[in-house]
């Protein structure tokens, strides 16, 4: 099996809430929802990869803060390495460009949303940022 795929992700924190994006139909977990972000390319840093899938898939400027969490998960075909890191929006409109549906969702509704298996363990810190443990 090749390394890992390499991902970052972004965790936007907006008052009491954190956007989630639903991974369009034709892809590896498709309606599953997560934090955006993307593969990285090559000899791309994962803060300017965060810029550029922010911008490619939500058509938002952002700014890449510190790492909040890595994981690695292996699923039956690949193994990954996720990189979550705090960001903010700066600039333009959230634009379904890359996702299937945006929400800005609240700590007590993220159990309701179906989460691939890879993020679960980035969520008890999320939970504490949006106010509880």
């Amino acid at each position: 099996m090749a390394g890992p795929v390499v991902v970052a992700a972004a965790v936007v924190i907006e008052g009491d809430r954190v956007l989630l994006t639903q991974r369009p139909s034709g892809t590896h977990l498709a309606g599953a929802w997560e934090f955006p972000g993307g593969k990285l390319e090559q000899d791309e840093s994962p803060q300017a990869a965060l810029v550029r899938e922010l911008r490619e898939e939500l058509g938002v400027e952002s700014e890449v803060g510190e790492v909040l969490d890595v994981t690695w998960w292996r699923y039956p075909m690949k193994s990954v390495l996720l990189l979550f890191y705090r960001a903010r929006i700066t600039g333009g409109v959230i634009t379904h460009l890359g996702v299937a549906d945006h929400v800005w969702a609240r700590r007590e509704e993220l159990d309701g949303y179906a989460f691939p298996e890879a993020d679960e363990a980035v969520l008890g810190k999320i939970r504490a940022l949006l106010g509880g443990g």
